[in-house]
């Protein structure tokens, strides 16, 4: 039989990018074969962008949007878009909030409408308002009552000192529970601002949008109003090496926690890097550091690196579970793979695993119209306007040279805080 011809492969939609007259920043990306459409409203307002007196209001007015607006009663929202067939919700972050639909495409336009309404009007009813109260300082307290957050959160506070990364998202209860009605509009509308929001619809949509920009120009979001503060740059992250332990009861298992800092998000093609390399050190049970701690030396019950992409700073984060006699064995070890990495580069195939990897991970999410309206409408909100296919080409660029020279001495023992944290 001859052989067959490979397929070509399809070439990344660019998105649509469009700014309202008010400076609202928009951005549709068409997914001809996606079953429903993601409609991702962003805005850079979150827990970083709070003062002393404000913590965790961000995160709280997320919950109070959801209670209504001017023109929608509470629960009102949810009704009406499950109706329609969809599903909505929505995040906190500490750089950012964002709310979303998914729906049918042929109800699109009207879950369009209804989001902008709830997110750009809460109602805040004094009344809701309390009754969140109770909510969030419940979500709080299940937060406290869970040993491994804990030590997740003294393992920022510590290495994070004052910034805002090093602050609870959900915020200090003290100040939860003197927050009001008024002092949230006045955040919404410090920071609910066109030039601070981007609205992302991925789907299938089509490629025209003459008749978005029309209709969006007359939404809420067209009629919203610019200016006040400035817009501010985020406070660089300078992360504290160091170490500490810590007895919690109730902790079922010790466990080592570990940061590091990278460059912040707008380094893109270094956050491509360090996904690289998180993936070639801890992804799968040939990566090195699985490999080492976990098969060779069975020292850990699991062990982990994650990539935190942040505006002030990317954080590293390891965590290596074990039994707390182990603890100062896994540390070493963890110590001696990365010092092997920065003498010898990793090999050309433990590199391209790693690639393969992270680049089918992100091929796989642009299957999904929910992946796509986030991931281009946090990038243009913060101002990265490029292309879908731009971090596979990222990805390309790295090799075993290049992530020795320029990351893996940021991985350093030394650079790191850590934490061991053991039953108490």
């Amino acid at each position: 039989m001859p052989p067959q011809p490979v397929a070509a492969v399809q070439p990344l939609p660019d998105p649509q990018q469009l700014h309202l007259s008010n400076g609202a920043a928009v951005v549709q990306i068409d997914l001809p074969q996606a079953p429903v459409v993601c409609i991702d409203f962003w805005c850079r307002a979150g827990s970083a962008r709070e003062s002393s007196s404000e913590s965790g209001i961000a995160h709280f007015l997320e919950h109070m949007v959801f209670k209504g607006s001017a023109r929608l009663a509470a629960g009102e929202f949810d009704y009406r878009v499950e109706a329609l067939g969809g599903n909505s919700n929505a995040a906190t972050g500490f750089d950012d909030v964002h709310y979303h639909v998914l729906m049918p495409p042929e109800a699109s336009d009207d879950a369009l409408e209804l989001l902008l309404d709830l997110v750009l009007e809460p109602r805040l009813d004094a009344a809701d308002f309390e009754l969140e109260r109770q909510v969030v300082l419940e979500e709080l307290a299940q937060s406290e009552d869970q040993p491994e957050e804990v030590a997740f959160q003294e393992l920022l506070h510590q290495a994070c000192g004052s910034h805002a990364y090093g602050l609870p998202i959900l915020g200090e209860r003290e100040a939860l529970e003197a927050h009001r009605p008024d002092a949230m509009a006045l955040f919404h509308r410090r920071h609910y601002r066109p030039e601070r929001c981007c609205l992302a619809i991925a789907g299938p949509v089509g490629t025209r949008t003459d008749a978005l920009r029309e209709r969006l120009e007359r939404s809420r979001l067209g009629q919203l109003q610019p200016g006040g503060e400035p817009e501010t740059t985020p406070t660089p992250l300078d992360l504290q090496a160091g170490s500490a332990r810590l007895e919690l009861p109730r902790l079922e298992a010790a466990r080592l926690l570990m940061v590091w800092q990278l460059p912040g998000a707008a380094d893109q093609r270094t956050v491509l890097g360090g996904d690289l390399l998180t993936t070639l050190l801890a992804e799968g049970r040939r990566s090195r550091l699985v490999e080492r701690l976990r098969e060779e030396l069975r020292l850990v019950e699991s062990i982990d690196l994650d990539l935190n992409v942040l505006e002030s700073g990317c954080l590293v984060l390891l965590e290596a579970v074990c039994e707390a006699e182990q603890l100062e064995a896994v540390e070493r070890e963890v110590g001696r793979v990365l010092l092997e990495l920065q003498e010898r580069p990793a090999a050309a195939a433990e590199v391209e695993r790693a690639r393969r990897l992270v680049g089918n991970g992100y091929r796989f999410s642009l299957e999904v119209a929910g992946s796509v309206a986030a991931m281009v409408g946090n990038s243009h909100l913060w101002q990265r306007r490029h292309g879908l296919q731009a971090p596979l080409d990222w990805l390309q660029q790295w090799d075993a040279d290049s992530l020795q020279r320029e990351l893996v001495p940021l991985l350093a023992p030394e650079r790191a805080f850590s934490l061991r944290a053991v039953p108490a």
